[in-house]
């Protein structure tokens, strides 16, 4: 598991990961199966707030991490729609707005406020200034 150190708002760093195209009615091959797990997966001061970050998971599964506020929210990271990762998006309060094409998501519950659908969200726990996800 690691944090991968790309905020939305740092418009100066980018990182590339492998380029693959995504095929909306195949699956999110990089959504988190539901495992019952606790993984850790950062420390708090790791995402700045009002930022969202990319965490990948050890099998290569990706989640959206955002602080809002120092309240923390975790969604699949990939827009249903054609596959743009969310943590890249434009957060604004509690929604993010994917930035390919605008469908926005309210990160607390994963529902698509644009369109019918909505993303898995997952429960983030804090404990001892160490940012855990429930997977």
């Amino acid at each position: 598991m690691s944090l991968v150190a790309r905020y939305a708002s740092d418009a100066a760093f980018a990182t590339i990961l492998s380029v693959q195209s995504f095929n909306p009615r195949s699956g999110n091959f990089k959504k988190p199966k539901r495992e019952n797990q606790t993984v850790t997966v950062g420390r708090v001061e790791d995402v700045p707030p009002n930022r969202g970050a990319t965490v990948e998971l050890s099998n290569g599964a990706e989640l959206a991490l955002y602080n809002i506020a120092g309240e923390f929210y975790a969604i699949e990271n990939f827009c249903p729609h054609k596959g743009a990762p969310l943590a890249d998006g434009h957060l604004c309060g509690h929604m993010v707005e994917c930035d390919w094409h605008g469908w926005r998501f309210d990160v607390r519950t994963g529902e698509c406020v644009t369109n019918r659908g909505s993303v898995e969200t997952y429960e983030v726990i804090i404990e001892d200034g160490l940012i855990k996800i429930r997977v």
